[in-house]
């Protein structure tokens, strides 16, 4: 039986940490990534990994190569998002934007409420440059999966949905390749018009 062809992705994930890029602490933040995406997306990923110190200008620079230079279709950063002085994610991913793309922030708010009152303190931000979307996520790797999925009832039925849900078709609308997810970790919403039939081989 043929198996459906699906488009290579290739993504950046950057974790942004002090003391996890000086090597005081093991990284948490990109195997949590890699391990997400790697069960919700039936598309071959090559992964563009990188580990980071809280400095604003190497974050952008970081994102920058990510999407000019490695053709990364999506990069989702972990850590720095926080009111602490230190945290400087929001402003660097917010130097390098071409779009911003405010409802991601909002919703990743929105689905940590309904763990912490501290969520209002996240300070999230999802950006468009050039074909590629950039998206802030929280440090925890609990948190990062709970942000990505989004909250489901007893029955598994979504209660609030998870930013991914949305992310495969922002990145067909600005030009990036057919992300196709795997549904019983978290189905991607299309309209039917843009849903496509996927070619076998």
């Amino acid at each position: 039986m043929t198996q459906p062809v699906h488009d290579p992705v290739r993504i950046g994930i950057v974790s942004i940490s002090d003391r996890a890029s000086s090597g005081a602490y093991q990284d948490q933040g990109l195997p949590a990534l890699q391990d997400w995406l790697g069960r919700a997306l039936q598309n071959p990923i090559t992964f563009e990994p990188r580990l980071i110190p809280d400095e604003q200008a190497t974050i952008s620079q970081t994102l920058i190569e990510l999407v000019d230079d490695a053709n990364c279709a999506l990069v989702l950063t972990t850590g720095g998002t926080g009111p602490a002085l230190r945290d400087v994610t929001p402003e660097a991913t917010l130097a390098v934007a071409d779009k911003l793309m405010p409802g991601f922030g909002e919703q990743m708010r929105q689905i940590s409420l309904a763990f912490v009152p501290t969520a209002i303190l996240s300070r999230q931000v999802a950006v468009i440059r050039k074909q590629a979307l950039i998206i802030n996520l929280p440090g925890q790797p609990k948190a990062i999966a709970e942000t990505l999925e989004g909250l489901k009832d007893a029955s598994g039925q979504p209660k609030v949905h998870g930013i991914f849900a949305a992310v495969p078709y922002c990145i067909d609308l600005i030009g990036g390749p057919y992300l196709e997810t795997d549904a019983a970790v978290c189905k991607a919403f299309r309209p039917k018009s843009a849903i496509r039939q996927a070619p076998v081989g």
